[in-house]
């Protein structure tokens, strides 16, 4: 499933605290045992993969794939993404979903133990009355080398705690989020007066406190999540450091041969089909987020002459909803790795930093 990072991001958003924390999991209070794993071989300054291209009648827009992993002793500075941001009129954020929560500043403190209790198993479950013996052995090997031996993580729902244990496993793997790229591509735009341009897709939580009872009622049966997520740990963080590095040092066809976990289909599954998603009527939230942000791409292509934009790498390394879109549209895609044109043909124009 395509923009599953961006699927679970606002549905554990939602999960975890009705919008009010998302992503916002505490750590157990212990530290992660040390253990031998092979290292992220890319530090230093580095300059990313290549843009792709999407053109139509003189209006371009160059769009840069973020991973959702990268090495974390990376600096990341590309003289073609900054020549491309210069010569922009705007600058297209990433797709997401954002959450507006109908609730004023003291209810929201009010309301922040029932978030934090939606997080744990009703009746004072603990992971081992839920899973299968064998999947919790996995997990108590699993949460000793990167966890530690904090028991309150073992009260937390399943894919709750198995989205903590990738998270740590991660840390120790050398890997970091994206933010450091968000950043410098932030300051680009503000260096050269690009407005920058925001397409999320709101979703209004009109009664947070029904949405937490509606997740503590009829929450995700999250057994497979778990298990895919500890398939994940186990091993395919050391392809996940591989595509961090690939990225890093602009080995696009790497990228293209690298399969990514499946770990958060299987979590992005659960969750849509949970009876809270249902309830809510929210389960169809990652549609929206997708036409929310097409609608946004298409505005600028029509208006600007030059358009910067951001998507997860891996909506433009195969088939995805939205450059397939894009294409339906009449738009040509050039990838940074595209084959040269025959003799004869133009070439594609780089990036410009006129204005």
């Amino acid at each position: 499933m395509r923009g599953r990072w961006l699927a679970l991001g606002w549905m554990l958003a939602l999960a975890g605290s009705a919008g009010l924390h998302a992503q916002s999991v505490p750590a157990a209070a212990s530290s992660v045992h040390a253990v031998d794993l092979p290292a992220v071989s890319v530090s230093g300054v580095q300059p990313g993969p290549g843009l792709w291209k999407v053109s139509r009648d003189g209006h371009v827009m160059w769009v840069l794939g973020l991973v959702p992993a990268m090495p974390a002793q990376v600096q990341w500075r590309s003289d073609e993404v900054a020549a491309a941001i210069a010569g922009s009129q705007e600058l297209l954020e990433p797709p997401r979903a954002s959450f507006e929560v109908k609730i004023g500043f003291f209810g929201k403190l009010f309301l922040l133990p029932s978030a934090y209790a939606a997080r744990k198993n009703e009746d004072g479950r603990h992971l081992v009355d839920m899973l299968p013996a064998p999947l919790y052995q996995r997990w108590l090997a699993l949460k000793a080398r990167f966890i530690g031996r904090g028991s309150g993580i073992e009260r937390w729902r399943p894919i709750f705690a198995a989205m903590e244990l990738e998270k740590r496993a991660r840390k120790t793997y050398g890997l970091a989020s994206d933010a450091g790229v968000r950043k410098a591509v932030d300051a680009l735009a503000e260096q050269h007066g690009v407005p920058r341009v925001t397409a999320d897709y709101k979703v209004v939580i009109e009664h947070p406190r029904d949405a937490l009872k509606a997740f503590r009622q009829a929450g995700p049966q999250d057994t497979e999540c778990f298990a895919r997520t500890l398939d994940s740990v186990e091993h395919d963080l050391p392809a996940m450091s591989a595509r961090a590095d690939a990225w890093a040092v602009g080995d696009i066809d790497a990228l293209r041969h690298m399969p990514d976990s499946q770990a958060r289909d299987a979590c992005v599954q659960a969750l849509s089909a949970a009876g809270f998603a249902r309830q809510l009527g929210v389960a169809d939230v990652p549609a929206k987020v997708v036409a929310t942000w097409l609608a946004a791409a298409r505005k600028a292509l029509a208006t600007n002459r030059q358009t910067f934009a951001l998507l997860p790498i891996d909506e433009l390394l195969g088939p995805g909803p939205y450059l397939q879109a894009l294409q339906a549209d009449g738009y040509a895609i050039e990838a940074p790795d595209a084959e040269p044109p025959e003799p004869g043909e133009a070439a594609p124009a780089p990036p410009s930093s006129g204005g």
